[in-house]
């Protein structure tokens, strides 16, 4: 007979409602929340600390699902714990439009902690929540008032522990003995193609064990009591990350695909659907709740509401207490900025050079000294991306009030906890790399544009320009690559002043991850000291009588003032407009796009040391584009740039040939 207690009712209720909302779209993933039910159903209900009518509440614990592919069983628990995420969006799962989306969505569904679904980078990001959290209570807590503490939950898969960005952000996790993180491990030994015993045979305790983690089996994953246990067990450990491997099997309940890898990515079909409801003594009636059970999991709000109260008579007292510590926290929870925050950034002077990357670096530190939020370090290059907070700690497990991170050469993890750390609240991220490694970071930079947050990248050594080491570091393709995705903006500052106005742009957004691409080599500081670079683009140099435009970004900006020069003693006037950010000058009224970039002046040259595809938009059809049309080569910059073209007699020949081919050659 099937158990008919309360709570396997409850777990069924979230196990049918997966089965109902995949059935209904015909498509998804009914595996995954059958077989880790019983796990969730214990996290949430015994351990979880969340209001549901509030999810931002700032101290409550993250849940992230990291095996995103599993959603309808966040979506269930969310729905059944009292979200604002009524029954009809359920039965609309996967639909346009609906607050189901075929993988968890932040910002788009209430109580979504993270976007997920590619996988690891739940995994990774969870580790940059828990980063914040010890952050924040190392900062900020005093004896007796515990104002950030909090855990980060989190449902991991076989496939999130086979990606590499998993590896990076354990092994992270463990050198920074993040206690505060209890990850779930669903053991279901099932991936898409069949028994993980074709590809993943490795023993995963003893490797998280290597990494420094905690580590605890549950044998069987229908055992609720001995999964609190565990859970239990793993909060208890303060001074290591917890996995705790629940041993699952997919589809539970279901007589023909329990354990099949047919159950992972498809509806259980309508007969296998009637079956596991026998099977499970479940009601042939889809999204069925029993009134019991809806009444048991809604005491979520009652709980969570009581939770909240609980914490916001300490805050009150703390506030009392330390009244400029509370009020310095609450502002970086809203995630505004110091009143004073930009007074003083340094100013560069027409005559100095200086590579956008030391610039970046004195500006950084700069606004460190204002903005205490700004928090973050570089991929093992902090000395070469000028990175380092020089009036702040190390963030180490000795020192969580620390600023400046060391990640490591972790690049994939990096910009996954980057993500992280903005999510959580409080903190103004940043993470430095070579621009060429941003390869590494890609996913992670993709999911923090689709989910609006502002995380700073500085990337250095951005062209041919950093030299001798060749093509492997030469970024060709990655600023194209970059420009590409939505919602994030790609800066190429071309002179110090430039930068100290990009790092302004990045402080200031609120739902935009900001790209800096900076230099290895020193470039002249250009005659203008206020750069508007929040227009994305502008003049840096007119003429009197406009015959070409020279359009660039970065370090081509100065050859393009040298080529505008000598085509003037040639009698042709040459306008040269810096267009550091492609996202930004395309937001500008067209007016203003039409005052920098005339329609009736055809002849147009840009100029840029990395791949030409996307200027076309900007030089027209009549206009040339000197870019790099393959990788780069090892040597010195001075015999790099006349080998690739970058010099003043190919822009000024190139003008003379767009002048002659538009017919306004003189």
């Amino acid at each position: 007979m099937p158990d008919d207690t309360l709570s396997n009712r409850a777990i069924n209720t979230i196990r049918f409602l997966a089965v109902d909302g995949v059935e209904r779209a015909r498509s998804g993933h009914p595996g995954l929340p059958m077989g880790a039910a019983p796990m969730a159903f214990a996290l949430w209900t015994r351990f979880l600390h969340h209001n549901p009518l509030n999810p931002a509440w700032p101290n409550r614990d993250r849940f992230v699902l990291s095996a995103g592919h599993g959603s309808m069983l966040l979506y269930a628990l969310l729905h059944l714990t009292g979200y604002d995420l009524p029954l009809a969006e359920l039965e609309r799962f996967r639909q346009l439009g609906s607050k189901t989306p075929g993988h968890p969505e932040y910002g788009h569904t209430q109580g979504v902690e993270t976007t997920t679904g590619p996988l690891g980078q739940g995994f990774a990001t969870a580790v940059g929540m828990a980063m914040a959290e010890r952050h924040l209570a190392a900062t900020y807590n005093r004896p007796g008032f515990s104002v950030t503490d909090h855990f980060t939950y989190a449902i991991v898969s076989d496939g999130d522990l086979m990606e590499g960005i998993s590896a990076e952000a354990a092994s992270l996790a463990g050198h920074l003995k993040l206690g505060k993180i209890v990850f779930l491990y669903d053991d279901n030994h099932i991936s898409i193609e069949g028994q993980t015993e074709i590809t993943f045979t490795e023993d995963v305790l003893q490797r998280f064990h290597a990494y420094g983690w905690h580590t605890e089996r549950v044998a069987d994953g229908t055992d609720v009591e001995a999964i609190a246990a565990a859970i239990d067990k793993a909060r208890s450990v303060t001074d290591q990350p917890s996995l705790v491997a629940v041993r699952t099997h997919i589809a539970e309940g279901s007589p023909n695909k329990h354990d099949s890898p047919a159950a992972h990515g498809s509806p259980l079909g309508p007969e296998e659907v009637r079956l596991t409801r026998n099977n499970l003594g479940w009601p042939n009636n889809p999204f069925y709740i029993p009134e019991d059970v809806r009444t048991f999991f809604l005491e979520a709000k009652t709980r969570g509401a009581q939770q909240q109260a609980a914490w916001e008579t300490t805050w009150q007292r703390y506030c009392r207490e330390f009244p400029e510590l509370g009020e310095e926290l609450a502002t970086r929870w809203q995630g505004t900025l110091p009143s004073d925050w930009d007074q003083s950034l340094p100013t560069f002077a027409e005559g100095q050079t200086l590579a956008t990357r030391s610039a970046s670096g004195q500006v950084l530190n700069a606004l460190a000294s204002k903005v205490r939020s700004l928090f973050g370090g570089s991929a093992d290059l902090a000395p070469s991306n000028d990175t380092r907070l020089k009036d702040a700690a190390d963030f180490s497990a000795e020192h969580y009030d620390g600023r400046n991170v060391h990640f490591g050469v972790r690049e994939h993890a990096m910009a996954a906890a980057l993500n992280g750390l903005s999510l959580h609240g409080g903190i103004r991220p940043f993470g430095g790399t070579f621009l060429i490694f941003s390869d590494y970071a890609k996913p992670a930079i993709r999911l923090a544009a689709l989910m609006r947050q502002p995380v700073i990248y500085v990337f250095t050594h951005d062209s041919i320009g950093l030299g001798e080491d060749g093509p492997t570091h030469q970024p060709v393709e990655q600023l194209a690559g970059l420009r590409a995705l939505p919602n994030l903006w790609v800066i190429r500052p071309a002179d110090a002043n430039e930068t100290r106005e990009a790092w302004k742009v990045a402080l200031e957004s609120t739902n935009h991850p900001v790209a800096l691409a900076l230099s290895r080599q020193k470039l002249p500081v250009l005659p203008v000291t206020a750069p508007p670079v929040a227009n994305g683009g502008y003049i840096v140099r007119d003429t009197k009588t406009l015959d070409v435009i020279l359009l660039a970004t970065g370090s081509e900006v100065s050859l393009a003032l040298d080529a505008a020069r000598t085509l003037e003693s040639d009698g042709i006037g040459a306008r040269v407009v810096s267009l550091p950010c492609w996202e930004l000058f395309d937001r500008m009224p067209d007016e203003y796009r039409e005052s920098i970039l005339p329609s009736e002046v055809v002849a147009r040259v840009a100029i840029e040391a990395a791949s030409p595809l996307g200027w076309d938009r900007y030089v027209g059809r009549h206009g040339k584009i000197l870019g790099m049309q393959g990788f780069g080569a090892s040597g010195s910059i001075e015999q790099l740039l006349p080998y690739f073209g970058f010099t003043v007699d190919r822009v000024v020949q190139a003008v003379n040939q767009v002048l002659t081919a538009t017919g306004e050659r003189k």
